[in-house]
């Protein structure tokens, strides 16, 4: 019998609090630190932001190896959820504690350095993590419950953290706000890694085979698993545009709205209509199929982005009514494809008679931190472009091209690479072996 008791699904789904909050806030509120409170300038500020997830390509197919190989009295990924966790919470307080030198220089090295430690902490948390719903069942209905599940408490996640970090950081405001909300969002990742650590303590560990011990049978096992290259694809992709609007909300409220006290509330419209569409998404993929139900996210996700172009001359109430729009979407593009994802590495387990799990999971993992950091990296470029003025923590006028390109970036640039993922999802292209 592969249902899993609600205990184990909860459990598991507990481990998005520190998924969720480590892929929110950075690229939500680490560009605006970088711009306007340490004056780096927005180019440089993307770089920066891009290059420790850069490292992550390299790094995270890496931490697959060593979890497929890993054997202990708690299993292969038990002990990386709670260390990997333990490691990052800490490192993600750090990185808002930085010394304010006053060189922007200096500040933003550190910045990178910090963040570099994160990366490298997330990958030993979050691949083993995405490997596991692989292990946990071999039935894809129950795979498929067991990832809405853990979207939903992404979306839990997504919202407190999303909404609560900048709400603090204001309140607390400057330098120390930032300081206030890094340890707050520290707190919250420590707890869904304890959380999940213990969640899954009494689940299956999975079986025993044999595992690729070189980089040369980690590109021969993705190059001879089609359906896993092309939804890899698609997700990095619509994953960049994903993280190109993430790192525009801030943006878009202080200068597209001139109300920054807007941010809040664009991301509760943004992320609480993922926590209502759960039940939908499951009934789409038993009716209609995973990949189906993929596509159509795509597209509903499409129409909100572009309905943000509008963000200056539409009423409030629209602005907000496009970005729930979005947030629907997202729903689908974040439950569709990790619902495709296990079916994949099991069926090529059954296939090779190798475990996949870890190593599928750690290129996955590399693919969507490239993509996620790759959208601030193109959002700063964006708005440099539109003439954007960093500055220290002030106030600064915004010339007219800056104030189009923040509303560009967070609406065209999304919805062109959410488009561009719809060719990886065709009919036939993407084909789960039975």
């Amino acid at each position: 019998m592969d249902r899993l008791p609600a205990s184990t699904r909860f459990g598991y789904s507990l481990g998005s609090l520190a998924t969720g909050a480590f892929g929110t806030v950075p690229g939500l509120l680490l560009l605006p630190y970088l711009t306007d409170t340490l004056a780096v300038s927005a180019s440089v500020a993307g770089l920066l932001v891009l290059l420790p997830k850069a490292w992550d390509v390299v790094f995270n197919p890496i931490a697959g190896r060593i979890s497929d190989r890993t054997t202990t009295r708690l299993g292969a990924r038990r002990p990386y959820l709670l260390g990997g966790g333990i490691a990052l919470a800490i490192f993600f307080a750090g990185l808002f504690a930085g010394p304010n030198t006053g060189s922007a220089t200096v500040d933003a090295l550190y910045v990178a350095g910090m963040f570099l430690l994160c990366a490298t902490a997330f990958a030993f948390f979050q691949v083993p993590f995405n490997a596991l719903p692989a292990e946990l069942t071999g039935d894809p209905a129950e795979r498929t419950r067991l990832t809405a599940w853990r979207i939903a408490v992404l979306a839990v996640a997504i919202l407190v953290s999303g909404a609560g970090a900048p709400a603090l950081r204001d309140a607390v405001g400057g330098v120390a706000g930032y300081r206030v909300m890094g340890v707050a969002v520290g707190v919250l990742i420590l707890l869904g890694a304890v959380a999940v650590f213990f969640g899954v303590a009494r689940a299956s560990r999975g079986r025993v085979l044999p595992s690729v011990t070189s980089w040369r049978e980690v590109v021969a096992a993705v190059r001879d698993c089609r359906p896993f290259r092309v939804l890899l694809m698609a997700f990095v992709i619509q994953s960049a545009g994903i993280g190109t609007l993430l790192a525009g909300v801030d943006y878009v409220a202080r200068v597209a709205l001139n109300d920054k006290g807007l941010q809040p509330l664009l991301f509760v419209a943004f992320v609480a209509p993922a926590l209502l569409v759960m039940p939908l998404c499951q009934r789409i993929a038993n009716r209609y199929g995973k990949r189906v139900g993929y596509v159509l996210a795509t597209l509903v996700f499409t129409v909100g982005v572009l309905g943000l172009l509008g963000a200056r001359v539409f009423p409030l109430a629209v602005v907000i009514g496009c970005a729930a729009v979005v947030g629907v979407g997202y729903a689908g593009i974040q439950v569709f494809p990790l619902a495709l994802l296990p079916d994949i590495i099991s069926a090529e387990e059954r296939r090779t008679g190798q475990i996949r799990a870890g190593l599928f999971a750690g290129v996955w993992t590399a693919g969507e931190t490239l993509g996620l950091a790759l959208g601030p990296a193109l959002y700063g470029l964006v708005i440099a472009l539109g003439g954007y003025v960093s500055s220290a923590g002030t106030d600064v006028a915004q010339p007219a091209g800056a104030v189009t390109a923040v509303i560009i970036g967070a609406g065209l640039v999304p919805a062109l690479f959410a488009l561009a993922g719809l060719p990886f999802l065709r009919r036939g292209v993407l084909e789960v072996p039975a």
